[in-house]
């Protein structure tokens, strides 16, 4: 059986008879690319043009989106409450999204509307590239610029230099003029925690007495406060580092504490903030005792003074002291035993 020559343009098909031997079918052209279907873009100035002035405006609103984003951070600022970090936040978020979303959107209307839309097919070719190649993915570079339109169409032009020159301005300034911001570490050392403060229930607190809790409960501690003083930004920055879990051990089970006596009767309370990098530590796991870090896996063994047994952190979690009151209710007895959180400079250890 004569066996057909290869050919570039064409493809080989083969089907497998009894037997195994493959027997050579005929081969068919290459389809090639398919017929170019001009855009009304293309054929139509006046589309054209259309198409570029909403280019233009969609770059303009996003400068438009940067220059309100630098307002709204200067003019809002946070001003201690929950409403307004919140205001703040919401000011930012969208005026940001406005500026990076008019660029995106842009960019994308551009390309499907104005820039060229031929296939090209380039071959395969080796590894190496020849002083010819680069010459040819130079030239090929050249003509992208030329089918995009950019050199004659000033006014689009400049407002996409514009809009793509003002954006990095929403995370440059911000940067920059917290430079001056408070960077006194000391307060990691110390939270709301002091002698006397009840333990309360996380959100809504309540405060908890030891009789609430039976072996195995676990509860979501911050220090109980007034409700008035919950409202302030100040205070949602001290919860973020007083927040606390706390289980009612057998007391049998509790091999060591960070300090003696720290807890009650088999409650014992340890700060929610990892020692790795900072992640809210709150899986429990009742039959080993361990807490979990749902970030990075990081595992500490509460029976045995919250020591690390697993994962990244390198410290224990610092433990909170506590006792009850004259009424039955759990309270703190100090502070942390240690500073809370993850490694920073002047920490000691």
């Amino acid at each position: 059986m004569s066996e057909s020559k290869n050919h570039p343009a064409s493809t080989e098909v083969g089907h497998a008879h009894a037997g195994g031997e493959v027997v050579h079918a005929d081969r068919f052209p290459d389809p090639g690319v398919p017929e170019h279907k001009p855009r009304l873009t293309d054929t139509d100035p006046k589309a054209a043009k259309r198409a570029e002035r909403i280019v233009t405006l969609l770059f303009t609103i996003s400068a438009l989106g940067t220059i309100a984003t630098l307002v709204a951070y200067f003019a809002v600022r946070p001003d201690g409450t929950t409403e307004g970090v919140r205001l703040s936040t919401l000011l930012l978020g969208v005026s940001m999204a406005v500026s990076l979303l008019g660029i995106g959107i842009a960019a994308v209307h551009w390309a499907k509307s104005l820039m060229s839309n031929h296939e090209y097919v380039d071959d395969r070719h080796t590894t190496a590239t020849s002083a010819e190649a680069r010459e040819v993915a130079v030239i090929a570079l050249q003509q992208g610029v030329e089918d995009s339109g950019i050199a004659r169409r000033g006014v689009l032009k400049g407002a996409a230099f514009g809009a793509i020159a003002l954006f990095p301005l929403t995370v440059a300034v911000p940067l920059i003029s917290s430079v001056g911001d408070d960077w006194d570490v000391s307060k990691f050392r110390h939270t709301l925690w002091r002698k006397g403060v009840r333990l309360a229930t996380d959100p809504d607190g309540r405060p908890l007495k030891a009789a609430d809790l039976t072996i195995g409960s676990v509860a979501h501690i911050q220090p109980d406060v007034p409700l008035e003083e919950r409202e302030t930004h100040h205070w949602i920055t001290e919860k973020a580092k007083a927040i606390v879990l706390l289980v009612r051990l057998n007391p049998d089970d509790i091999r060591s504490e960070q300090r003696e006596g720290a807890s009650y009767e088999g409650i014992v309370a340890y700060s929610k903030v990892c020692t790795h990098v900072g992640c809210p530590v709150a899986l429990y796991e009742q039959q080993t005792h361990h807490l979990l870090c749902p970030c990075h896996q990081s595992t500490f063994d509460i029976a045995d003074g919250a020591k690390v047994v697993f994962g990244p952190a390198k410290r224990p979690l610092p433990q909170l002291p506590i006792t009850v009151d004259d009424e039955g209710y759990l309270v703190a007895e100090d502070d942390f035993s240690e500073p809370i959180g993850p490694s920073y400079w002047e920490r000691l250890k």
